[in-house]
């Protein structure tokens, strides 16, 4: 035994060397050919994106280019490489940025683990407690209790002073199910109002209803928290809770995470930190449509969205529609300046750094498809369904393109091309 010890042993020593020479023999080549390792990278990893963003089918390919990527940057330590990041600072920071969700314990993508935020952030997306009336969460388990429930919430705004009434309406989702369904469309949106004051965020709490007749029931309920500062901005705070359904009629509440079952990248979806609410059509009631307008009216006088420090979204570089009027030309050609498309391809003018959020990789395409194709982006602008369809498609090529002699948004930026964005 000691013998065939011995041998391991010896053969280790062998192998180490060798292995160490191949690495530092390929961070040679890394750092003497930098630009064209970066250039190859960033055609992988932007082809691997726009896969991912087309079916989750492509995840896996695209996760061993982001990981791939990864392991060069350390173990040659270009990270550290003050030239290299001096000359590639939009790749590094990016690549930094899009892999905090590989590390399994930052599930939500943010720049601290998850238990971190949650526990820094607990008091901003705690539910008030009045909306856990064990009665209450009872007439919220279905939807056939559902104007029950809406009945308490009256009940409670009329105990409560102008200011201070809670905004609420039910409605059915246009494209996306609940974390724990992805077939369950039916909410009830709450917005609690806050307190600037004393530090009290808007709270929007958001009920999954179970669909009528029903067995298995819906289970998510979902805190999105708003809270202004004075320069323009808001701070966006996010937690799923899931709710648990005992035999005896006991619901408890307890949050995703700490129950253990999993998390998601919460910016990839939140751009704008809030979304607006665009339902099913005639799934909201007569009576509840202007409860609609006063929340999406809410979350306009918000400002820019920002994520309390947890995030530096001016590293996932520029979004949608930011490419400059002769790199479009060059792509689609001159006479598709003058068409409706062309002229409808004008998201950078809300989602920007200074307004709504860049709508860049990565990012949910369910939402963007459903804004886009369903008519309600971009606000205001009456295009044909052809056309529609015409501008989701063109708005996807010009930011994922990866042609060397006309690349797309997002790999210009990788490549430090800044020229190439006179919209931003």
């Amino acid at each position: 035994m000691r013998f065939r010890l011995t041998i391991i042993a010896c053969f280790l020593l062998l192998v180490a060397p060798s292995i160490s020479a191949k690495s530092t023999s390929r961070c040679t080549l890394v750092k003497s050919q930098a630009d064209v390792w970066v250039t190859s990278r960033v055609d992988s990893l932007v082809t691997r994106a726009r896969a991912v963003y087309e079916s989750d089918d492509a995840l896996p390919a695209y996760h061993r280019v982001l990981d791939g990527i990864n392991r060069t940057l350390q173990r040659c330590k270009l990270s550290q490489d003050q030239d290299f990041v001096n000359r590639h600072p939009e790749f590094v920071h990016y690549v930094e940025t899009i892999s905090l969700d590989r590390q399994p314990d930052h599930e939500l993508g943010f720049n601290v683990p998850d238990k971190q935020y949650f526990d820094e952030t607990r008091r901003f997306v705690e539910i008030p407690g009045y909306l856990l009336q064990p009665g209450f969460l009872k007439l919220l388990s279905r939807w056939e209790t559902l104007d029950k429930a809406k009945a308490f919430l009256r009940q409670l705004n009329s105990t409560r002073v102008a200011n201070d009434q809670l905004v609420f309406f039910s409605y059915i989702s246009r494209h996306l199910g609940t974390p724990d369904n992805d077939n369950s469309f039916r909410r009830l949106l709450i917005v609690v109002p806050g307190n600037i004051a004393p530090g009290i965020p808007d709270k929007w709490v958001q009920f999954g209803i179970s669909d009528p007749r029903q067995r298995v029931l819906t289970r998510n309920l979902s805190v999105v928290s708003a809270m202004t500062n004075a320069n323009g901005t808001f701070d966006a705070y996010f937690k799923d809770y899931f709710r648990t359904y005992g035999r005896k009629g006991v619901i408890t509440i307890k949050g995703r995470w700490e129950l253990g079952e999993g998390d998601d990248n919460c910016a990839q979806c939140h751009k704008s930190g809030i979304l607006p609410i665009f339902p099913e059509a005639g799934s909201v009631s007569a009576a509840e449509l202007e409860a609609v307008e006063i929340v999406n009216a809410r979350f306009r006088s918000y400002g820019s969205p920002r994520f309390g420090g947890y995030l530096d979204q001016t590293k996932l570089g520029p979004g949608l529609s930011t490419a400059g009027d002769d790199n479009r030309n060059h792509r689609f050609g001159k006479t598709f300046a003058k068409t409706n498309v062309s002229r409808a391809m004008a998201c950078q003018s809300c989602h920007n750094p200074q307004r709504l959020g860049s709508l860049n990789w990565p990012m949910d395409p369910m939402i963007l498809s459903s804004y886009v194709e369903g008519g309600q982006m971009p606000f205001g602008m009456s295009l044909k369904n052809v056309e529609r369809r015409r501008l989701y498609e063109s708005l996807i090529e010009e930011y994922f393109a990866t042609d060397n002699a006309n690349p797309g948004i997002l790999k210009s930026w990788l490549l430090g091309h800044r020229e190439s964005f006179a919209r931003n």
